[in-house]
């Protein structure tokens, strides 16, 4: 196919609100590089971080495109020097640095993967950027097994629906918090054992009552830090992922020690290329059968047209939402 010189893209012309997202008709297409592959975008996941750029509280790694979009499907139409594993015409899902609210994008190669059999362009787009996230906090940093007890919190976010469902796929106790009563019955449908309504029950409480957690997913940070400690059990390991409620918290050292606590997380983006390479192969050797035989699936809230970007950005801090936000890019 043709590749045009320039495409439509969705900016952020300044940091603000969702209006702030404006529709470009005349952006330059972006030129492939080496070990990168030029892809034609069908759908783009939207995702916390792409908000925080927005908002000026979130700049992109250095190289990376200014656009916003951390994930996207469609089919690889050019492919650098370097690149031996796909050809023009595959259909892909991938992980971006950036650029995904657009009608092209580039990419590593080795960021890429394949559409699950039987996957729509739609689902697979919301695929990359919580399962690299979910896969290599719980699975490579928390070292999650079968058998243990996790507690999940914003079980009905992109991130937390793809938690339960990787956790209970690996035999594990699914507990989760959400903030109202249809996320919670959504958790559980998805397979948690029981979802608790933050703003009415405590978990920590809950959570006792059930022996304790093995493992803590956690974005919400501050004031949950401590109270997260005492839903673990003894080794138990909490993983921060995001601070939606600040950064900065008090931590009791002393429990940590005396029950041999440990303390990780991690954020995806400023990962290098090497580092998300080894995630992609991991989840393609774990995770991608999973999708394959029905296992996981991926969760849509909602979906709106590319040039709806600042609508899919309203509804999202709304935080209503249950599952993933999708930009329909392309045919």
């Amino acid at each position: 196919m043709t590749i045009p010189e320039t495409m439509n893209a969705v900016e952020i012309t300044q940091s603000g609100g969702p209006e702030v997202l404006v529709l470009n008709e005349n952006r330059p297409v972006p030129t492939v590089g080496f070990g990168e592959v030029l892809i034609k975008v069908a759908y783009a996941g939207v995702n916390r971080p792409d908000a925080l750029q927005r908002a000026g509280l979130y700049n992109p790694p250095k190289g990376a495109s200014d656009l916003p979009g951390l994930e996207a499907s469609g089919h690889i139409v050019a492919i650098g020097a370097g690149v031996s594993k796909w050809k023009i015409g595959d259909a892909v899902c991938a992980l971006l640095p950036g650029g995904g609210y657009a009608e092209y994008v580039t990419t590593e190669a080795s960021h890429c993967l394949p559409i699950p059999a039987g996957m729509s362009l739609l689902k697979a787009a919301g695929l990359p950027e919580n399962h690299f996230t979910v896969y290599s906090n719980l699975v490579v940093r928390a070292g999650l097994k079968s058998g243990e007890t996790i507690l999940i919190h914003g079980g009905s976010s992109g991130i937390g629906t793809t938690a339960i469902q990787l956790a209970c796929s690996m035999g594990c106790r699914v507990f989760v918090t959400a903030g109202s009563e249809e996320k919670c019955a959504a958790c559980v449908a998805l397979g948690a054992e029981a979802a608790f309504n933050y703003r009415e029950t405590d978990f920590v409480a809950e959570m006792k009552q059930r022996g304790r957690a093995d493992v803590v997913l956690d974005m919400v940070g501050g004031p949950y830090m401590q109270r997260n400690i005492k839903a673990l059990a003894d080794d138990g390991r909490l993983v921060q992922i995001a601070f939606l409620q600040g950064p900065k918290a008090e931590l009791n050292m002393v429990e940590m020690m005396t029950r041999r606590l440990t303390l990780t997380g991690s954020t995806l983006r400023p990962q290098s290329i090497l580092a998300k390479s080894r995630i992609a192969t991991g989840l393609s050797a774990d995770v991608w059968p999973k999708l394959e035989n029905g296992q996981i699936d991926v969760v849509i809230d909602s979906e709106f047209a590319l040039s709806d970007a600042a609508k899919a950005h309203e509804r999202m801090e709304t935080s209503a939402h249950i599952g993933k936000i999708m930009l329909k890019v392309s045919d």
